[in-house]
């Protein structure tokens, strides 16, 4: 028998102001046709005042945990995946922890970007199966627009709020190809700092700072690496992209998606596209994709899913994962 990490529930939160590019472009110098024409995006969600990072993912959690038909005190491990934090610390994780009421359980926050999910996703698949742990609640959250220029248009029109969760559980398996996360790949190269990056810290300005972007140099960049990171972890899983039911992307930019899959041979049909309703939400973005198309019918049980993001940093990774 072999442990193996199951997924058994999705969920997701999104703040419930819904900005399009028309109400943008009443504030920022832009059109509705120039983000469409570049980004694919059409609409993305900001936070009140009053929501955060730890709200949103707690918001998240509840959902993923009914869809699992798991109470929240089953849960002995949280991961989030965050690159606005509630706080410098303590963890944003620990702050879910304390909003679903769970005494005591191991609870951290992974900092990866757009790619933090996936970071998250493999920290937990081998604390699941090291045998250390049962269940795990797996979140993306972020609140972007806390740290957007919103006089650069370059840069605002991309990104908004929302967070993602899923319910992981260690369960037996005699069979290779059953349900679990089958191989897992990371990356990271920080040559390219400056390339994607906020311009604040703590211990460096003592400030949260801006993002800051070059568009054309990270999209090249990430091409490149998706495409490969999706055929490294599909060759450990022994997979080929023709056995692929479910490519479910970080939704960064509706070019990117397009590009990647043809790298790979895919057919469009094939690639979960929130981006045009969510704009990129970072780490948020896949496990809030992969909630969508599970709650609208399109995923199902047994399908073979392949996860993957890229990130400032930059960082990259997959996961092949039956679900």
């Amino acid at each position: 028998m072999t442990l193996r990490s199951v997924i058994i529930g999705t969920g997701s939160a999104l703040p419930p102001r819904r900005v399009s590019n028309a109400e943008l472009a009443q504030e920022v110098d832009t059109s509705d046709e120039w983000i469409v024409e570049r980004t694919g995006i059409r609409f993305r969600h900001i936070a009140a005042p009053d929501e955060t990072t730890g709200t949103l993912a707690a918001e998240a959690s509840k959902a993923a945990l009914a869809s699992a038909g798991v109470a929240a005190a089953d849960i002995d491990l949280i991961v989030l995946a965050t690159a606005t934090p509630d706080q410098t610390f303590p963890a944003t994780a620990t702050k879910v922890q304390a909003l679903l009421a769970i005494d005591d359980c191991v609870a951290f926050d992974v900092a990866a970007v757009c790619s933090g999910f996936l970071y998250a996703v493999q920290v937990a698949d081998s604390m699941l199966r090291a045998g250390v742990h049962k269940r795990a609640l797996v979140i993306g959250a972020e609140t972007f627009s806390r740290i957007l220029d919103w006089e650069d248009r370059a840069t605002c029109v991309l990104f908004g709020d929302g967070a993602g969760a899923i319910v992981l559980e260690a369960q037996d398996s005699a069979d290779e190809g059953g349900r679990g996360i089958l191989a897992t790949k990371l990356h990271a190269d920080g040559r390219y700092n400056d390339m994607l990056y906020v311009d604040g810290g703590p211990s460096t300005t003592q400030t949260v700072g801006k993002l800051r972007m070059k568009g054309r140099e990270v999209f090249r960049h990430a091409v490149v690496n998706l495409a490969s990171v999706m055929s490294e972890s599909l060759a450990l899983a022994g997979l080929k992209p023709s056995d692929v039911d479910w490519v479910v992307p970080h939704q960064a930019n509706a070019r990117i998606l397009d590009a990647t899959a043809r790298k790979l041979d895919l057919p469009a049909e094939k690639v979960i596209v929130t981006v045009d309703q969510h704009a990129n939400t970072s780490a948020a973005s896949v496990p809030l994709a992969l909630d969508t198309a599970v709650r609208d019918g399109r995923i199902r049980q047994g399908d073979l899913l392949v996860l993957e993001a890229m990130g400032g940093g930059f960082t990259w990774g997959a996961a092949v994962v039956r679900f």
